[in-house]
């Protein structure tokens, strides 16, 4: 079956990982010979400030910058998810870590991190379907909560909206990690596979 245009979008933190899930699935997709398109918004990154990947899969797909209102959303954090709402198809689905991350701004009194479920709720307005995922147990199941990303990728895989094949999922985590590494990301990949999320 022919892959015409999936669309996107990767939204989290700095220091989560997000770019790492783009580069992965990119280089899967490149396996199994879609046409790849994407580019990053790294922002204050290094800071904790927002990170945003945009990836583009298929064979109409030729700019790398996705129109508005046509994705898919993964977001590491509840927050991100709410800011680059305006990318989510009506109708669309979001999968969401539900481990928040209070920016620095909220520390220094500067704004005010929203309830969670006023954000999935805000979200909802939007989206067909919400997956919450509580990638940070999952990946301490895995061997380290730094695999939260990677639990995240796997639910992504779960859910259908990627026409990606696990197996190709788990061959480039094979190639790009080494040592103990390959053994934590494989199996936190797995529990975001299997796993049940819960849906809103």
């Amino acid at each position: 079956m022919e892959v015409k245009e999936v669309n996107l979008v990767l939204a989290g933190i700095g220091g989560q990982g997000t770019i790492l899930i783009s580069d992965i699935l990119g280089n899967a997709a490149i396996a199994e010979g879609l046409r790849v398109r994407g580019a990053e918004v790294l922002g204050m990154a290094q800071r904790g400030g927002s990170v945003m990947s945009l990836l583009r899969l298929g064979s109409d797909v030729l700019a790398p910058l996705p129109p508005e209102g046509k994705g898919i959303i993964l977001a590491m954090e509840p927050s991100e998810a709410l800011r680059n709402i305006k990318y989510l198809a009506e109708g669309g689905t979001a999968i969401i870590n539900s481990k928040k991350v209070i920016p620095p701004a909220v520390f220094l009194g500067q704004t005010k991190y929203g309830d969670l479920k006023e954000i999935i709720n805000r979200i909802k307005q939007v989206a067909g379907k919400v997956i919450l995922v509580n990638a940070l147990d999952l990946a301490e199941k895995a061997g380290t909560s730094l695999a939260s990303n990677i639990v995240m990728l796997g639910a992504l895989i779960a859910s259908g909206e990627i026409p990606l094949k696990p197996d190709t999922i788990r061959q480039v985590i094979d190639r790009r990690f080494s040592g103990k590494l390959i053994e934590i990301n494989l199996r936190a990949f797995e529990l975001g596979l299997n796993s049940e999320h819960k849906k809103c």
